[in-house]
């Protein structure tokens, strides 16, 4: 019995740093997870904001281009949309209709 007592006496220390770095590793394990978790949902909240972004834009388009113009205060707007699409990392066709949005008239003629 002896022996067992010396033998814990002269190895606490070890096991308590192998006790305390396993739960550290486990610790460190459940964070990556779980960062890996909410990095994988902020993705598609990206994703679909852009979507919408994207949507919002081709539909502005598609109504200023039936009317032929395109008022200043829209103009404004969709600068504010654009950029927040483009940050995003949207860059696709709805840059070219933004563009082309951009250079309409801001009044109808005629």
């Amino acid at each position: 019995m002896d022996e067992i007592i010396s033998f814990l006496a002269a190895n606490w220390l070890k096991w308590l740093f192998t006790a305390v770095l396993a739960i550290l590793s486990w610790v460190l394990k459940t964070l990556r997870d779980q960062l890996a978790e909410e990095r994988k949902k902020n993705d598609a909240i990206a994703e679909g904001v852009q979507a919408l972004l994207r949507e919002s834009i081709v539909t502005s388009y598609n109504k200023h281009q039936d009317k032929g113009f395109c008022p200043i205060y829209a103009k404004e707007s969709m600068k504010k949309v654009y950029s927040a699409y483009h940050n995003l990392g949207g860059n696709d066709v709805a840059t070219e209709l933004y563009n082309k949005l951009l250079k309409m008239p801001e009044e109808k003629h005629g």
